[in-house]
């Protein structure tokens, strides 16, 4: 069984950092692609941004330049770095591990990015 565990959300204003963190139990997390997906109020959970286990990332486009998504193997942990944050990323991020057929999904952390 995998828990996913994140934390580093919070408030903070427009222009700024956060940095979130998931940490990941169990011996599936070298060999599976991660992920962060966020939902806001009244919508669908989308994308932000993935990263497969040779390093390989993927970014939504509304993300692009402003986060940045890494991992580390030792610490089976992986890292979302928000930078130039805009009120429009308000919502709650969700740590995914994927390793088909099978995906895990963390609690949730909240960001609100006030203007």
């Amino acid at each position: 069984q995998v828990q996913l565990v994140e934390s580093g959300g919070g408030l903070v204003q427009t222009g700024g950092s956060l940095r979130l963190s998931c940490v990941s139990s169990g011996s599936l997390f070298r060999r599976s692609t991660m992920g962060w997906y966020r939902q806001a109020p009244g919508k669908q959970r989308e994308l932000v941004a993935t990263i497969a286990t040779r390093g390989n990332t993927n970014l939504a486009d509304s993300v692009k330049g402003r986060f940045t998504i890494s991992r580390d193997d030792i610490k089976n942990t992986v890292y979302l770095q928000m930078d130039s944050l805009k009120p429009d990323d308000t919502a709650v991020y969700y740590c995914n591990l994927n390793f088909p057929p099978v995906t895990y999904w963390g609690q949730g952390t909240q960001v609100t990015v006030s203007s």
